[in-house]
């Protein structure tokens, strides 16, 4: 009478024990044998270290091989284990290295803050030259500083100075390096992938400072160096170019000033600058107070070209048999449009009545260009769509191609997307309404005095030992055509007297065009716009040739929101005018040694001392 089992009970708990065992055993197989790969790598990785070297970065050469436009040294970084040393030894430490460093105010508190941390590993400082570097290890040598070591950084360094005060030279075509190792910008960021090479990656056991066991370490990939780039670029035309902008730039009071040399037939880029530029030594500093300045206006930033557009209007005209060089149009000043509701009109508002049609185009005048962009066909509507046509045929709406960041394609609009009203037919006729890049002027001209070929801009000439095979395009005039627009570039510097006396140069050929643009300033006049007043941008794109009617290279000329000194009716003065600047950099660009082949059948050049 006194039991209290039961049967049904011992049954019971004997099921549940069954269940609960069989359900820890599945678990236990779960983790064992289901998770057993997962489980073993995670504890691997907490026990062992991953570790990527970068290889060495190749280094940027000039056209030459011979001058380093970029290359990597190394130095040293400072790091500090704080938690193995106790919070007095910190503190002591912190000051030490704050005095050794010469830091103050914000500076020298961050580096407090770090090294009294309580964290396993910390960096300190980079880019520490020999001597701080020297006074450190003694000090680590000597007791005196404990927990800190110093390691090997590989830093980029740009070694050429620029033709202007804290610059580099090229800064803002080869962009620069970030602490990661990553290119940024202009070539650097471009070529990323062919200048640093592939890492080298070790695999090794860590002990409890997370420190590596060099007798566990395992290569699992050995790594490749970068490859080194030799550029288009002369280093020696560079400089002087970045000189004449820099001056240029001061004495027009202007916002920036940019320049491009390119060999019309090859696409060779050898000399592009821009100011303000840039110390690419001291990237971080800039980024800080002014990013905009790694921007680089030659492919990255657009704007409203102006008359140099009117060469577009030429080339549409004349290929669909509207006018010759010698078709005489009726210059009234002024032309109303769209059933009198808009009008255009020429700069200095007056009628210059029955002229040629190369002259119009030598005196820029904007009724004329208008007229032949409106009498393309029988409508706006078909002669919009000529105009634009010829527009995207030599590259405008679309990037170049270029082999550098950032590049853009610029604002091109389409009439068959939105149709232009005669207005808009005859703003374009002149370059109002789109937006460019001196680039793409540089190009779309090179292709007009070449032959008609289009060609593919571009900075690289080798990649290591491997020369870049650069396609053409192809042909988008005729050369007969090409012939004719070398002789009207040529007839606008020497017909007009304000051209002649500040362009051609003695013993060579030159012609180009020039462009004036106003400049639309959306928040004038409380966000409706308006005109910015007595600020314009200006343009010149011209050739320069040893031997007549056949040039040798294309200079593109932008200065940004130059201030005239001189505002008149259709007169807008600076002290360096883009022609002018034009004019000192081509024969920079000729008479710089070694840049292009002889010309055995050129007559003799006179030069002048460079």
């Amino acid at each position: 009478m006194g039991r209290t089992d039961s049967r049904r009970r011992a049954l019971f708990l004997l099921i549940v024990f069954a269940t609960v065992g069989s359900a820890l055993l599945a678990r236990l197989a779960y983790w064992q044998v289901g998770q057993h790969d997962r489980l073993a790598d995670e504890a691997f990785q907490q026990t062992s270290l991953r570790q990527e070297t970068p290889s060495r970065r190749g280094d940027i050469y000039d056209r030459t091989g011979v001058v380093v436009l970029a290359t990597t040294i190394e130095r040293q970084r400072l790091v500090s284990t704080p938690s193995e040393i106790d919070a007095d030894a910190r503190r002591q430490v912190a000051a030490g290295l704050v005095s050794i460093l010469g830091l103050t105010g914000p500076d020298a508190g961050a580096l407090t803050d770090r090294e009294t941390s309580e964290r396993k590993y910390v960096v300190l400082a980079h880019d520490l030259d020999t001597t701080v570097a020297g006074h450190i290890q003694a000090g680590i040598d000597s007791k005196a500083l404990t927990g800190l070591a110093l390691e090997p950084e590989p830093v980029r360094v740009y070694p050429q100075a620029g033709g202007g005060p804290n610059t580099t030279l090229a800064a803002t075509l080869l962009g620069f390096v970030n602490r990661e190792g990553v290119g940024q910008y202009g070539v650097e960021q471009f070529y990323q992938d062919q200048l640093a090479g592939r890492p080298k990656i070790v695999q090794a056991q860590r002990d409890v400072a997370s420190r590596q066991i060099p007798e566990t370490a395992v290569v699992e990939d050995p790594g490749s160096p970068g490859e080194d780039l030799r550029l288009t670029i002369d280093a020696g035309l560079q400089l002087d170019v970045e000189q004449e902008i820099l001056a240029a730039w001061a004495a027009d009071r202007a916002k920036s000033v940019s320049a491009i040399v390119m060999n019309p037939y090859t696409g060779e880029v050898l000399a592009e600058a821009s100011y303000p530029s840039y110390d690419a030594n001291d990237y971080a500093a800039i980024a800080t107070s002014n990013p905009a300045r790694f921007v680089d206006p030659i492919v990255s930033s657009v704007y409203e070209p102006g008359s140099v557009f009117k060469m577009l209007t030429v080339v549409a005209g004349i290929e669909k048999g509207e006018v010759t060089t010698k078709t005489r149009i009726k210059d009234t000043g002024l032309l109303r449009l769209d059933g009198g509701r808009t009008h255009i009109d020429d700069a200095d508002h007056r009628a210059k009545g029955w002229m040629t049609f190369e002259d119009a185009i030598a005196y820029s005048r904007n009724v004329v260009a208008a007229k032949v962009a409106l009498g393309l066909d029988d409508t706006t509507k078909k002669s919009s769509s000529i105009l634009h046509s010829t527009w995207t045929r030599f590259g405008f709406g679309s990037p170049t191609g270029i082999d550098v960041a950032g590049e853009v394609g610029g604002i091109v609009r389409d009439p068959a997307i939105r149709a232009w009203r005669q207005i808009d037919l005859a703003n374009g006729a002149f370059g109002q309404g789109v937006a460019v890049t001196p680039l793409q002027l540089a190009t779309a001209y090179s292709a007009m005095i070449n032959g008609g070929q289009l060609i593919q801009p571009h900075v690289v000439q080798a990649v290591g030992l491997s020369a870049r095979q650069i396609p053409v395009k192809g042909q988008v005039i005729s050369a007969d055509l090409s012939k004719t627009l070398v002789g009207m570039m040529n007839h606008v510097v020497s017909t007009v007297p304000f051209y002649r006396d500040r362009t051609l140069i003695p013993g060579y050929e030159v012609g180009g065009k020039t462009g004036t643009a106003q400049i639309w300033n959306p928040k004038a006049n409380g966000g409706r716009g308006g005109w910015k007043h007595n600020i314009f941008n200006y343009s010149f794109i011209g050739y320069i040739a040893r031997q007549p009617g056949h040039p040798d290279l294309i200079v593109a000329i932008r200065i940004e929101e130059g201030t005239p000194t001189v505002a008149k009716l259709g007169q807008l003065e600076m002290p360096v005018m883009s022609f002018g600047l034009f004019r000192r950099i081509a024969h920079d660009a000729i008479t710089t040694p070694d840049l292009l082949p002889e010309r055995t059948d050129a007559p003799p050049a006179t030069t002048a001392s460079r």
